[in-house]
């Protein structure tokens, strides 16, 4: 299976695009289509996600981005959790001052704890960038499973980085990937955004629908 996973479907921009690349890229769009719409539904299929793009990042040393799709598939099933068990609240809302504090302290401290990580136990040929978009992307989706209007914010910011940085990967499709999740991102803060301003308390803010 990982040897078909990590073999060519595709050449794209003159590069090997794998089947795990390939069908990471539908499944991507796919799961932040249903994050715009907060569908609970974006769990499964971002944990289906995490798993492909796992195979595809490992394969060209991008180890940073693979272990952080591993940490995505637990953040995955606890997001699924409290979306699906309504132990979250059902509407979005704004990041508190407090909660901006320790996204911040946790944001230094991750980025420096997998830099010297990956600089000093891996290969990887791009420790700083791989390890500032590891840990905002984790703050994004920690941010997502509470329904905070600014983890749009954090994913624009981090798909600014990873679109070149695939590229020079050679993760082209991939590179692309995560041009149309930027402008998804945009979309999914205007949504947001406009749904905090008009919704009364109380309301429901996902379907199961």
């Amino acid at each position: 299976m990982l040897d078909w996973l990590t073999s060519a479907a595709l050449h794209a921009f003159g590069a090997p695009t794998t089947w795990a690349e390939l069908l990471g890229f539908a499944s991507g769009l796919l799961c932040v289509y249903l994050v715009v719409r907060q569908h609970i539904a974006n769990w499964p299929i971002g944990i289906a996600n995490n798993l492909l793009l796992m195979v595809a990042f490992w394969h060209v040393g991008l180890f940073g981005d693979a272990w952080l799709q591993v940490v995505y598939v637990g953040l995955g099933a606890y997001g699924w959790w409290r979306w699906g068990t309504g132990r979250v609240e059902q509407r979005v809302r704004s990041t508190t001052r407090a909660e901006w504090w320790w996204l911040a302290i946790a944001g230094v401290l991750l980025t420096v704890a997998l830099w010297w990580y990956l600089d000093r136990w891996t290969e990887s040929t791009v420790p700083g960038p791989d390890a500032l978009t590891t840990a905002v992307s984790l703050l994004a989706t920690y941010g997502q499973t509470r329904r905070l209007v600014e983890s749009w914010w954090l994913w624009i910011a981090v798909d600014v980085v990873y679109v070149p940085l695939y590229g020079y990967k050679d993760l082209w499709l991939t590179a692309l990937l995560y041009l149309v999740f930027l402008a998804l991102c945009v979309l999914g803060l205007r949504a947001w955004r406009e749904q905090l301003r008009t919704a009364p308390q109380g309301s429901p803010a996902w379907s199961m629908d």
